[in-house]
């Protein structure tokens, strides 16, 4: 952190308060159609509420849902979907997937540094974020992964556009209820580039829950969202009421799905080949390709039937392969990764302080969760209740996303808010290292609110806004978000000017910090995206929570501390700051501890 240089100095909170609570989406009739995009991290679904009802929108060749893979050929061409996952097996250097991993997120961020070790295609660090480089006819080329998804975008607004005969650029998008700020803006970014308009970045089972038509129920529900897909997990706990949604817990595996369960198909597989051959598949990466293309077609054929057979001419050597796989091996072979799931369900119904029996519906999201014995145990957990059915689990986001799309281009019967919450208190520091904390933990969203402040010392010209999350008294002990500088302050006594610092985090949970100087109306403003490149984990996010609980005593004493040095005129080092700076008392006298 910077040392504050003359004139600037951090704030000083006085008593002014404005709220804008959670309000109703704008009226936006004149936009339409307004299509729905369920963008996966290994398929993307596209669709649009027209004529009453929604319609999933097939491609060209009849497909429903599009692989979210984008290759580059040696002739210059690129390649999105199926023709772009076909050629994995020929061209894997240059065929890109799983860039919704990537997006909004740093370079050294672990999850990062684990994925791209087994991606191969090659990905570079250009500005402390993942790009991914590949040769595009004779050339090499460098893309951010935003951009990978726009080519991903482009490719469901030009389905659309053909299916529809017009244009189309107004959109809803999915995004799961764990992307954090950063991800969020570059995903917004990539519809950009796609040359979209994102009215909404709606949670992913919040799209769920709307496909269902819970928005529509009178009176409060609990929803359990179990969404097992390719390549992720998550459970989440949706509250609604009278069309009000509230996403209030979310527990998963961001590398659970079911590409580990084909993966564990393969490997069985492999053993088998090489004790017949005494060849190791692993060596030939086109038979890898080919062998992972049967088992997926093996593992949907035995969600209808009780076995099938992965065949395969020259798969390696010259050899064929043939072997009948059961869903009773399938079973055994994952038995572990199942019921891994049932804890997750567990730890989501505790974060949100439930019981099982305090759900009153269950939808399943995701390929796999068409498995039977997955949908088994699902019921199993929740004493042989039904889920929800009759929308296709790999569509049912999409289709959510359209209904919304639907709402807001004036065809949807009412109004859907789209309620999230703060899951830890979001504030700025003041003199002294404290935290005023602006919105508190579990604040619904979206919101604004605006706090006043002042100067701390005579003709400070400039003050350094530092934007913190995190329950405890003192900012040294939570998480820097970002900062930003609002110069131009008119000269005077300290404590005389008024600064007001709003925050706002709108429908697509981002978050906006902005200060303005009453006396002059300059004002500065910033984005935030968090400092690391990621959210914090929920295991931190509870250690925090926890945290201010086991200190609360101490952080009581040290602001009766703070409060006596404030009565009577001494001065201390802030702990963000060099210099000391003096303390301003009658601004303060009314200030509540809470507020500080």
């Amino acid at each position: 952190m910077r040392t504050i240089p003359t004139c600037v100095g951090l704030l000083l909170l006085t008593t002014c308060w404005h709220v804008q609570a959670c309000t109703t989406p704008p009226d936006v009739e004149d936009l339409e159609p307004v299509i729905g995009i369920d963008l996966g991290t290994t398929f993307t679904c596209v669709g649009v509420f027209r004529n009453d009802k929604v319609e999933i929108i097939p491609d060209e060749h009849g497909n429903r849902i599009t692989p979210s893979y984008v290759a580059f050929t040696p002739d210059g061409e690129t390649l999105i979907g199926y023709a772009a996952r076909n050629q994995l097996t020929t061209n894997p250097e240059n065929t890109v997937f799983d860039v919704k991993r990537l997006i909004g997120r740093t370079w050294e961020n672990p999850s990062v540094q684990r994925d791209i070790q087994r991606y191969p295609f090659k990905v570079i660090n250009e500005d402390n974020k993942p790009h991914i480089q590949v040769r595009v006819g004779s050339e090499d080329k460098v893309f951010a992964p935003e951009e990978i998804s726009a080519m991903m975008l482009s490719k469901m607004k030009e389905i659309a556009e053909t299916y529809l005969t017009q244009n189309v650029t107004n959109a809803v998008v999915t995004v799961p209820a764990y992307f954090n700020d950063a991800q969020r803006m570059a995903t917004k970014d990539a519809g950009t580039i796609a040359g979209l308009n994102i009215l909404r970045l709606i949670n992913e089972p919040i799209a769920a829950s709307v496909a269902y038509g819970l928005d529509k129920s009178d009176g409060e529900k609990n929803i359990l969202v179990f969404d097992l897909g390719v390549g992720t997990f998550d459970v989440s706990i949706v509250i609604t009421d009278y069309g009000v949604f509230e996403v209030v817990a979310t527990k998963g595996d961001t590398h659970l799905g079911g590409q580990d369960i084909d993966q564990r198909l393969m490997e069985f597989f492999i053993k088998q080949y090489k004790k017949r051959t005494s060849q190791d598949l692993r060596e030939d990466i086109g038979a890898i390709q080919k062998l992972r293309r049967e088992v997926e077609k093996a593992k949907r054929a035995l969600s209808s039937q009780h076995q099938t057979r992965v065949e395969i001419e020259s798969l390696m050597g010259g050899h064929d392969f043939s072997e009948v796989l059961t869903r009773a091996k399938l079973e055994e072979l994952n038995t572990d990764l199942f019921k891994s799931t049932l804890s997750y369900m567990q730890f989501a119904l505790n974060e949100a302080d439930l019981n099982r029996t305090d759900i009153h519906e269950i939808i399943m999201v995701g390929e796999s969760t068409e498995i039977p014995k997955i949908q088994q145990l699902v019921k199993e957990f929740f004493d042989g209740k039904e889920p929800m059915r009759g929308i296709n689990p790999e569509e049912v986001i999409a289709y959510g996303a359209a209904v919304q799309g639907g709402v807001l281009a004036g065809k949807g019967e009412k109004a859907i808010l789209l309620c999230g919450f703060c899951p830890l208190s979001l504030g700025i520091e003041i003199i002294g290292g404290v935290m005023a904390k602006v919105f508190p933990r579990n604040t619904l969203i979206p919101i604004r609110r605006t706090r006043q402040f002042t100067t701390t010392q005579h003709d400070q010209e400039e003050v350094t806004i530092r934007v913190y999350e995190g329950e405890r008294i003192m900012t040294k002990n939570n998480h820097f978000l970002g900062q930003f500088d609002l110069t131009g302050i008119r000269p005077a006594r300290s404590g005389l000017p008024q600064i007001n610092v709003t925050f706002e985090i709108d429908v697509n949970d981002i978050v906006y910090v902005t200060a303005e100087d009453i006396g002059t109306g300059n004002k500065n403003k910033i984005v935030i995206t968090y400092s690391e490149g990621d959210m914090l984990s929920p295991e931190y996010i509870e250690k925090m929570i926890q945290d201010a609980e086991d200190f609360a005593e101490e952080d009581k004493e040290m602001m009766e501390i703070m409060e006596a040095e404030l009565r009577s005129g001494d001065k201390w080092t802030n702990t963000k700051a060099v210099r000391r700076k003096p303390i301003i008392q009658d601004k303060t006298e009314n200030v509540s501890h809470d507020e500080l």
